[in-house]
């Protein structure tokens, strides 16, 4: 049994060496930042820099965790999905899903469960996150505004 156990550990250690191999995942580059929304309230950018700007701006911090495969390759595709979606330094550029900015904070899938863990900062209380939700309405609009669909 103690056999099984060690080369099971070495099989999984040779693994995640290997998986480090995969080129996804380490395109940590932060384009300059065209322009952003006209915030309607300092803080109201404050809270969207804390819960957003880390997959929705071109203001990425990439933690040490984020050049480790395959946590890497789930924290790019976070990233680049977030700036697909809506990218408050592209502001202005292309399509946006502003509108549907506050509804996500409202449903509660924005912040994602596994980002506020791994980045307390971004936790907003009740209080923030109402704040948050006002401001985006007021800077964004709401779901339905300004869509052509």
């Amino acid at each position: 049994m103690k056999r099984i156990v060690v080369a099971g550990i070495a099989v999984l250690v040779v693994l995640l060496v290997a998986v480090q191999a995969v080129p996804y995942g380490r395109n940590h580059t932060n384009p300059p930042v065209r322009a952003e929304p006209a915030w309607d309230s300092p803080r109201t950018r404050d809270l969207a820099v804390r819960a957003c700007y880390a997959c929705h701006s071109n203001e990425t911090t990439w933690p040490w965790y984020s050049n480790l495969a395959p946590v890497s390759w789930l924290v790019q595709y976070d990233v680049d999905q977030g700036r697909a979606e809506l990218n408050f330094s592209e502001w202005g550029a292309g399509e946006q899903e502003g509108g549907e900015a506050a509804e996500t904070v409202v449903e509660g899938s924005m912040p994602p469960w596994f980002y506020v863990i791994l980045n307390p900062e971004g936790r907003l209380s009740a209080a923030e996150r109402q704040a948050l939700i006002t401001g985006l309405q007021a800077t964004l609009g709401t779901d339905g505004e300004g869509d052509d669909d």
